[in-house]
């Protein structure tokens, strides 16, 4: 075994120093003499059957034992990281301060490198934080949102003879110069006022238009070779059409659902607004916990870490140093997200160890079908993607700090804006983990799960006497 010191720079960044004995060094010494002797050709000598004494001759005991540990300095490092039991978060440029007697072998390997690694954090009682959501009901009006929502899907366009205003869907034609250059063009894009995905500007633009007028106003460019660029833009609206809904009747509970009549639809649409507001309720309840529970840490930050995940950032968006879009400014905020991001990390996942959190076969495959939705890609191709990236073990983290972060939330205190307390269970608990608690207490005789296992205890408690 070798034998390890670590020597604190700063909270998170160290000295390593590894010794390795000559007597552990000696099986990399035997490999390296039968590695040389397996690639030269020496007359007299079948290949791979050439005596230490005649390689020691021709090349010197020098470079077999530098050969030596250069083969084994990494198996060494590892063993000095889990002998001293830290976790990297860098590599570090390793220096070799002393090897063994090239003749004896007597002496030490000792190397050293600086590196960073993972901050000692002691975790604060994250029990019971108090948070406060907006209440929000699942009133009529709700229940009309969700039924419009259902009814837009079933809709209609149809051309009007009017300006275009926020929600109309219009279809246009578009040019961009930069200076006196026409750098893009395109022509019949159909696009709904007020959606905000294509040129900054456009929205503003297109309102009050009539089919045949056109504007002009100044933009950035959001892609191909001038990305980032300003820009003049001009766009021309050829038609202006508005959605028709249909008529919310027993008719269209027919057509859009299973339901025979409107207000039998609209007992199903409650509920589902129920579970939007619970929705929306939880993520504000989980951003809200996530910040209270991080304003009760202190999470050091490795610099270099950082610095170098900002380059990657900036390489991997396809801009170099200097471009317009690495500024100060854009750099500084990539920057505090980086550190957030890295600070929320360390506490999650010390929480998912202390709470014995594991992951899931199917909870990774959920993670990637959602995941693969959001980025338009088919889930089996975005799961081999990944496979090959070697991004499986990042996604096993995120899912596992998620649902660390969901067992900081099921143990908090949530109340509204009107002092009421709001019960999350359905958003932090999973469909399959309540439909498994239920069955545990229906085994029992119990509809409550705390009842459930104090009955299981009981009864472990029995057989054990």
């Amino acid at each position: 075994m070798v034998k390890s010191t670590v020597e604190e720079l700063n909270p998170t960044r160290v000295k390593l120093t590894v010794e390795v004995s000559g007597e552990e060094l000696e099986p990399k010494i035997k490999a390296a003499y039968k590695s040389i002797a397996n690639q030269v050709q020496i007359p007299g000598f079948r290949k791979g059957k050439v005596p230490a004494p005649i390689i020691d001759q021709r090349f010197g005991r020098e470079a077999v034992i530098q050969q030596a540990i250069n083969d084994g300095l990494q198996e060494f490092y590892q063993q000095g990281l889990a002998e001293a039991e830290i976790t990297p978060l860098s590599r570090p440029e390793v220096e070799v301060e002393e090897i063994p007697d090239v003749e004896t072998n007597e002496g030490t390997l000792k190397f050293s490198g600086e590196l960073d690694v993972k901050p000692s954090v002691e975790l604060p009682d994250y029990s019971g934080l108090e948070v406060e959501v907006e209440a929000v009901e699942a009133d009529d009006e709700a229940v009309q949102e969700e039924l419009d929502a259902l009814r837009s899907r079933f809709g209609t366009l149809k051309d009007v003879e009017r300006p275009a205003t926020t929600d109309d869907f219009v279809t246009i034609d578009l040019t961009a110069t930069i200076g006196d250059e026409e750098v893009d063009n395109a022509t019949g894009l159909s696009y709904q006022v007020g959606a905000g995905t294509m040129l900054e500007g456009l929205d503003e633009a297109l309102e009050g238009l009539s089919a045949g007028e056109d504007a002009t106003f100044n933009t950035t460019l959001a892609g191909g070779e001038h990305s980032g660029e300003e820009a003049t833009a001009k766009v021309t609206l050829t038609a202006v059409k508005e959605r028709e809904l249909p008529e919310a009747d027993d008719d269209f509970a027919q057509m859009a659902s299973e339901f025979d009549t409107i207000d039998e639809l609209k007992d199903d649409l409650r509920s589902k607004a129920a579970s939007t507001v619970l929705e929306k309720q939880g993520v504000e309840a989980r951003d809200k916990v996530l910040e209270k529970l991080m304003s009760l840490v202190e999470v050091p930050v490795p610099e270099s870490v950082i610095e170098e995940q900002i380059s990657q950032h900036f390489s991997s968006q396809g801009h170099s140093e200097g471009d317009s879009h690495d500024t100060d400014d854009h750099r500084s905020e990539i920057r505090e997200q980086t550190e957030e991001a890295f600070r929320n990390e360390i506490v999650l996942d010390l929480i998912a160890e202390k709470e014995e959190i594991g992951v899931e076969q199917g909870e990774i495959i959920e993670y990637i079908v959602a995941t693969a939705q959001q980025y338009g890609m088919e889930p089996n191709q975005f799961a081999q993607m990944l496979d090959q990236a070697g991004q499986v073990p990042m996604i096993m983290g995120e899912v596992r700090r998620r649902k660390a972060l969901a067992k900081v939330l099921e143990l908090a205190k949530v109340t509204d804006s009107a002092g009421e307390t709001v019960d999350l269970t359905e958003f932090v608990t999973p469909a399959e983990e309540q439909e498994a608690e239920e069955a545990a207490a229906e085994e029992t005789g119990s509809a409550d799960p705390a009842e459930a296992e104090s009955a299981e205890t009981a009864e472990d408690d029995t057989e054990s006497k």
